[in-house]
């Protein structure tokens, strides 16, 4: 598939850097085609005002984040919204739901908004308020003071379901199109940054809008209804939230890892329930979060409602199912995304024949059981490292460096420096005096 100069920069220097790209990765993924046909129907349920909760897993390297991206990206094209969320012990907690939906709201996407769209989306629904207050016939659009009393009418019908459980939403929401009105641009600021669970904000934008304190635990689940509702409203097909290395909850204390899990039972329920019309809920891990002691198998309504049955081949996993299996990689699927890198490389670039005869795909698999070589032998975990090297160490080389052939000036070298903690591992000691020792 051909792809722009800018997403083709895009992915190119994510990979350099070794991260994953956040848009166009149908362009080099491998192995996710079985995957499609259910988690469209799964979208196309949402987009229809249904909700769907669906777990991923997986072992380091196995691209879980990548399939989050993937799927992210799908769904903006069919005009989602889409979020995600790291999980984290300390900024994250999976317990204070607050902590989420603020980093939900901060991290919110849309196909013309990369990140950060909450402020387009409400006031891309209050555009649309107004036009059906104009689209009725009977209000004057040169008279703003009609114009705008409608549209708070209009708004609390809209939004009358959200005020039975967070009223707040609703006010904070009147008070934000009120300050445009009157051309307060502080105070609105400090209203929509309320309403996104900032903490600190300023207290005259919130008596401005008439609301206090700060959303906590629970009225983050009645927020989110209230976003949902916008989205809707404003021309969206629904919400792709992601909540991904969910298995840090087993690092954290017993007693705040109990309030996690809860925490998660809690969202899987209230999506089951119709709470969340219009919400895509995915979360990944590893196979140790869903199977361990540390884990879903701590509380036990959690672990029934994730099980899934994968003592069968891999081949017969169903998609449908509410947890998902993710191929681990192996040096043929390896060498065959490290050839699409090469060719989206390729595209748009004054080197393309050099390239092509220099970082054939033979040198791609060479590269790829070179990486593998140096960690151990763990196909599984060298995805990122080796598309680092492929992109930074070769391709860019030969790009730049007319007489530069990598198979003679370059050899692969992996510093610890550069290596995730699991990477590390895998790498290991291939000596017992290698391991160094703390006297």
């Amino acid at each position: 598939m051909s792809i722009s100069p800018q997403r083709r920069q895009e992915i190119i220097d994510a990979l350099r850097r070794g991260t994953v790209p956040r848009s166009s990765l149908d362009a080099f993924a491998v192995g996710l085609e079985p995957f499609e046909p259910a988690l469209d129907v799964e979208l196309g349920k949402v987009s229809s005002g249904g909700s769907v909760f669906k777990a991923v897993r997986g072992e380091y390297g196995c691209g879980k984040t990548f399939f989050a991206r993937w799927l992210g990206d799908r769904a903006r094209k069919m005009g989602f919204a889409t979020s995600e969320v790291q999980i984290s012990e300390t900024e994250t907690p999976l317990h204070r739901l607050e902590t989420v939906y603020r980093r939900l709201t901060e991290r919110l996407s849309t196909a013309d908004t990369p990140q950060g769209a909450i402020r387009n989306i409400v006031d891309g629904w209050f555009f649309t308020l107004e036009e059906d207050v104009l689209a009725e016939g009977t209000i004057d659009p040169g008279d703003e003071h009609a114009l705008l009393s409608r549209t708070n009418e209009l708004l609390e019908q809209r939004l009358a379901m959200v005020n039975s459980t967070a009223p707040m939403f609703g006010a904070a929401l009147r008070g934000y199109r009120r300050a445009n009105a009157e051309g307060d641009h502080a105070a609105a600021e400090g209203i929509l940054g309320w309403l996104s669970g900032q903490p600190n904000v300023a207290a005259s934008a919130k008596r401005f809008a008439g609301v206090k304190g700060d959303i906590d635990h629970f009225g983050a689940l009645s927020f989110l209804q209230g976003v949902l509702a916008v989205l809707r409203d404003s021309g969206q097909a629904g919400l792709l939230l992601v909540l991904d290395e969910v298995e840090t909850i087993q690092r954290v204390r017993s007693d705040v890892r109990d309030k996690s899990l809860n925490a998660l039972r809690q969202l899987i329920d209230e999506v089951d329930s119709g709470r969340f019309p219009g919400l895509y809920l995915l979360i990944s891990g590893t196979p140790a979060f869903y199977d361990g002691p540390q884990g879903t198998q701590r509380l036990e309504p959690l672990a029934q409602r994730l099980h899934v049955d994968f003592q069968t081949d891999a081949r017969f996993d169903n998609p449908r199912a509410v947890q998902l299996r993710l191929p681990a990689f192996d040096l043929d699927r390896l060498c065959m995304v490290g050839c699409k890198v090469r060719d989206i490389f390729i595209e748009h670039s004054q080197s393309a024949e050099r390239i092509a005869q220099f970082c054939d795909d033979d040198y791609v698999r060479d590269l790829a059981g070179a990486v593998g070589g140096k960690l151990g032998g763990k196909v599984g975990v060298t995805p990122r490292i080796f598309l680092k090297k492929l992109v930074a160490d070769v391709l860019d080389r030969i790009d730049q460096f007319p007489d530069f052939d990598p198979r003679e000036h370059y050899a692969l070298t992996i510093d610890d420096s550069e290596l995730t903690t699991v990477e590390r591992q895998a790498m290991g000691a291939a000596d017992v005096d290698e391991i160094e020792l703390d006297l």
